[in-house]
């Protein structure tokens, strides 16, 4: 596996920045799924590679497969979850490079139905801390089934 990383990327360094923006919910072998701190979209997650590239085209057929794989599984278990309608999957990079998946689950409800999730609202939805680490916790045992089901 490429253990390549990138200065003032803040998904390399897991620095300030990147604690502001999301929680660390749990580890794969090519990815680290967060929960995105603005829950606009309830139980919207990243899902980020462990090592950097700028693209998807970068990683060797072996990487990509397991890459989509660790995301599928997440927006899978995300759907279920939530009882989402749909699932939005955003791969951008303009600013932060490092390669990456924004999972938002999407009802017909949603204000944004039926257009793309606005990534930056102007009104974000934050929860308290203790929600966020409820929510962690329960995401966190069903990635892990998800997880060891693909493995077995």
């Amino acid at each position: 596996m490429n253990n390549r990383f990138r200065d003032n990327c803040f998904y390399c360094e897991h620095n300030q920045t990147m604690h502001e923006r999301m929680i660390p919910i749990i580890t794969f072998d090519a990815t680290t799924v967060y929960l995105n701190r603005d829950q606009t979209h309830p139980g919207r997650v990243i899902v980020a590679l462990n090592w950097h590239v700028d693209e998807i085209f970068e990683l060797t057929s072996e990487q990509r497969f397991e890459f989509i794989q660790e995301v599928s599984f997440t927006a899978k278990t995300i759907k279920k979850h939530y009882n989402a309608s749909k699932i939005n999957f955003g791969i951008y990079g303009d600013t932060v490079s490092h390669l990456h998946v924004h999972i938002v689950p999407k009802l017909p409800t949603n204000d944004d139905w039926d257009d793309a999730f606005v990534n930056n609202p102007s009104n974000p939805q934050y929860l308290d801390d203790d929600e966020y680490q409820k929510i962690r916790v329960i995401l966190r045992k069903e990635l892990e089934k998800a997880y060891e089901t693909i493995k077995n």
